[in-house]
């Protein structure tokens, strides 16, 4: 029989993880499709559950001077409610699609990123805005980039021992706006075909100074367009709008597979379209 467990303080959770191996959850949004999944294949769990709801520290977001803190039991609805830069835009617009109002209430960010499915709607966005992962364990705390923290499909650089107790998002420049497309098979209720996430940044003139796009569920984890980014620092943000036809150069290091939502050169042309919407949208809604 599986045990349950809830403390109350953090240095109760980081011990309880010391001394048992265990299987942490939250929101548990996820739990009966993973479970479902580990028993169709043969490989049910049998870690104790650990629930760290009841753990305060690791609620809400707050200004930490550099950079931005949310804890790890926010939920996509705490974010939607919260009245943050407009960096967090493309963030909060993946939040109003993902799941229902359900999901939204109980699933929080930080179980999206430990969850590491390639189809996650905050990975794009947060790599994009340079997040890191906070975890902590009993010999300490140490901080992860995002993308030394997601490792592949279902895989993180997360130990046994450890528990991710925020995100850290870096203030960036006062003229950054984050942005976010998302196609799938219908509007809400939905698991991602293509999701391309951006933040920009421009001066004075409307000059691009910094510009960040990353795709996601195309390729094990979310990845940078980090060619097609450097293409289009300095241009006018304006210009976006004007551009067709991307080279599929700048998609030459995805990899999405074949699965029940979309074959992998649907997918590759799908990239290639939803990045030029996405631009389009930036330049007409800067």
């Amino acid at each position: 029989m599986k045990h349950y467990y809830q403390p109350t303080t953090l240095p109760e959770c980081l011990q309880m993880l010391q001394d048992n191996r265990l299987t942490i959850i939250a929101g548990c949004t996820d739990i009966f499709p993973f479970l479902a999944t580990q028993r169709a294949w043969g490989r049910a769990t049998t870690d104790d559950w650990l629930d760290v709801s009841a753990l305060g520290e690791l609620g809400g977001i707050r200004d930490a001077g550099d950079h931005y803190r949310i804890g790890s039991l926010v939920t996509w609805s705490e974010l939607l409610r919260n009245p943050l830069p407009p960096v967090f835009a493309g963030l909060k617009a993946a939040a109003g699609e993902i799941g229902g109002v359900q999901i939204q209430n109980r699933g929080t960010l930080a179980g999206n990123v430990c969850n590491a499915s390639p189809a996650a709607d905050g990975a794009p966005n947060l790599l994009c805005m340079g997040a890191k992962v906070e975890l902590q364990s009993t010999r300490g705390k140490r901080d992860l980039p995002l993308d030394q923290f997601l490792l592949g499909n279902r895989k993180t650089a997360l130990h046994e021992n450890e528990l991710v107790t925020a995100l850290l998002v870096p203030k960036p420049e006062n003229t950054a706006r984050g942005h976010f497309f998302k196609l799938g098979a219908r509007r809400y209720l939905v698991i991602s075909i293509v999701m391309v996430a951006a933040v920009v940044a421009t001066d004075s003139t409307g000059a691009i100074t910094d510009i960040r796009i990353a795709v996601g569920a195309c390729s094990e984890v979310a990845q940078r367009l980090t060619s097609l980014e450097q293409k289009l620092h300095g241009r006018l943000l304006r210009s976006l709008s004007s551009l067709a036809d991307l080279d599929p150069r700048y998609f030459s290091t995805l990899s999405p597979i074949d699965d029940v939502r979309a074959d992998h050169s649907y997918r590759k042309q799908a990239a290639r379209e939803a990045t030029q919407r996405l631009l389009t949208i930036m330049a007409d809604h800067p």
